[in-house]
């Protein structure tokens, strides 16, 4: 089954609050025929409407294919969260990759929130980026390793993060369950739906051209890289220089290497009634969570006083038939002064997710590159991944390169097998969770 098409009905976003909150733009055409470009870019999400931004502000001729509408996976679906560093922690990246490379990656993610605020405020105002991402953890070991991470940023890295013991953090947030957190105060949240269509009218008022409803099918690769690379949909096909996979959790098998290493899972999100006067109990402060739960849960406030909360996750093909019961259910352990709380929109969305949490950076055939498996981490680091994938055609590659060597792991079985032991692994990991191990 298609990822692209399992969930959803063909043209359409889903029935979230993104959706129906959204400055959204009328459908772009169909590719029919033949067309040459300098660079195609195959799907229209962050990686690849930031890409051809980057490109088309250069000169290049930009082609963008997606299947459905642009913004129309992960990045119109997620929480809006947009968080600093990698998914692996600093020190350990320093003793995997050494310091130099540490201290590159560190530089790539800080770099991923200074373009994400810059981009949303030139292109997408209406996104209404807000600064302060909070980090929570439940136990006191989890809080304490986390200060000491943030001490560590500080002082090595010059992090700009508050830690929060227990009776801070419940200032802030209306749950007492939280041990602690660390308040990244460059990060924020957004609309990401507004924010990927603010990408997609600049990267056309660059010079891109942008097909919807326009599902790859077929790449026909160059032997070498001068040759020119054949990208095929239903009615037409993309004869260009350049191809860029950016398709993250729907990348499905078009190409292989990054279908063995990319793996797709399933993020289910909330939106509640407006809350009023209750919305300054759930957090006095406009910022966003996420915490340290395994399945984790992230939320925060939407302009219009509801709380969006992100809890529960599936691996394989299908969205539960009931996403809002699914998602109550954390929502309300964590608040449970919401019991009972209305819920006027629930939805799910497709992720892409790699063995170490890292995202996978590859030249997967002499002019095809490839990003995706941000791991949660996306709506920052996707869009940065697209200036570095522009800055990298163009023939300077050093930031692609440090993201290339981290070592990303195929999935012992390919995606069939390995589906049921990541199935096996989250449920393992919510009894740890409920248990409190």
């Amino acid at each position: 089954m298609n990822l692209l098409f399992s969930n959803d009905k063909k043209g359409q976003y889903p029935d979230s609050w993104y959706a129906a909150t959204a400055n959204t733009l009328d459908p772009f055409p169909k590719l029919k025929g033949e067309v040459h470009a300098d660079v195609c870019v195959v799907g229209g999400g962050y990686t690849g409407l930031s890409t051809a931004l980057h490109l088309a502000e250069n000169g290049f001729r930009v082609v963008v294919l997606e299947a459905q509408r642009v913004g129309f996976g992960a990045s119109g679906r997620n929480g809006g969260q947009v968080g600093h560093g990698q998914n692996i922690d600093q020190a350990s990246l320093e003793k995997k990759l050494g310091k130099a490379d540490a201290r590159l990656l560190w530089d790539i993610a800080d770099a991923s929130i200074k373009i994400t605020r810059e981009l949303a405020a030139k292109h997408a105002p209406d996104a209404l980026f807000k600064p302060g991402h909070g980090s929570a953890y439940f136990s006191q070991k989890d809080a304490d390793a986390g200060r000491k991470d943030c001490e560590y940023l500080a002082e090595n890295y010059g992090f700009d993060g508050t830690y929060l013991d227990q009776a801070a953090t419940a200032q802030i947030v209306g749950t007492d369950q939280y041990a602690g957190m660390v308040l990244d105060n460059n990060g924020g949240h957004l609309h990401p739906l507004n924010y990927a269509l603010g990408l997609a009218r600049g990267a056309v008022a660059a010079g891109a051209q942008i097909f919807e409803a326009a599902y790859v099918h077929n790449i026909i690769e160059g032997r070498s890289a001068s040759d020119k690379t054949v990208v095929q949909t239903e009615r037409g096909r993309v004869v260009a220089d350049h191809v860029v996979l950016a398709c993250n959790g729907y990348s499905n098998n078009l190409h292989r290497k990054t279908a063995a290493r990319v793996m797709p899972i399933n993020n289910y999100v909330v939106a509640t009634e407006p809350l009023g006067a209750r919305a300054q109990q759930i957090l006095a402060r406009d910022i966003c969570v996420y915490d340290s739960k395994f399945v984790l849960n992230y939320y925060r406030l939407s302009e219009d006083g509801r709380l969006i909360f992100g809890g529960g996750e599936s691996y394989g093909v299908k969205f539960p038939k009931d996403i809002a019961a699914k998602t109550r259910k954390p929502l309300e352990q964590l608040f449970p002064q919401l019991q009972g709380v209305e819920i006027d929109y629930a939805w799910g969305g497709t992720l892409g997710i790699t063995t170490n949490r890292m995202p996978y950076f590859a030249r997967v055939a002499p002019n095809i590159v490839t990003a995706a498996g941000y791991s949660g981490h996306g709506v920052a680091l996707a869009t940065l991944a697209g200036e570095i994938i522009a800055e990298t055609i163009k023939g300077q590659s050093e930031r692609f390169d440090v993201m290339a060597r981290v070592p990303t792991l195929p999935f012992p079985g390919g995606r069939m097998f390995s589906t049921p032991v990541l199935g096996l692994a989250m449920t393992w990991y919510s009894l740890r969770d409920r248990l409190g191990i």
